[in-house]
């Protein structure tokens, strides 16, 4: 396994008060985003309210407030291409993943599949970061991945 070489933090930087709060995502259905983070990734929702023609929630994943998700539904979005693979969603720029810590990949994955959410790809370990990892898709086609410290 390599360590990750994680430089010094930075208290002078005049930024030292910028933290991650929540990520966005545009989705085609607001109810059933809303439903399917709350169902099958347990999710709890923070607060949700209007925005012109647009729905907008703040969730929540179920043992952390550190960060959320945002969703944004409503309206009529442009799609976005779908890929059954992470290799094949690399040729593209913009947005790619979020990703969640978890103690295990596999046994995240195997409870996901129970749950019918679509996996993507098979795990697999990434000595270079030291990592396991999956992937795993919302019904929009949103990846999010997972990822395991290994020794």
């Amino acid at each position: 396994m390599t360590a990750l070489k994680v430089p010094a933090t930075n208290p002078t930087s005049s930024f030292t008060s910028m933290k991650g709060n929540h990520v966005a995502f545009r989705v085609p259905d607001f109810a059933v985003s809303k439903a399917w983070f709350v169902e099958k990734l347990d999710f709890r929702v923070i607060h949700e309210w209007p925005f012109g023609d647009l729905q907008l929630a703040y969730l929540a994943p179920p043992d952390d407030d550190a960060v959320w998700i945002e969703i944004l539904g409503g309206a009529k979005p442009a799609s976005r291409p779908r890929f059954s693979s992470v290799d094949e969603s690399l040729h593209f720029a913009g947005y790619h993943h979020f990703c969640f810590e978890v103690a295990s990949v596999d046994a995240t994955l195997a409870e996901l599949r129970r749950r019918n959410v679509t996996i993507v790809g098979e795990a697999f370990d990434m000595p270079e970061i030291g990592r396991r990892l999956g992937f795993f898709a919302d019904p929009f086609g949103n990846l999010f991945e997972l990822a395991e410290t290994i020794a």
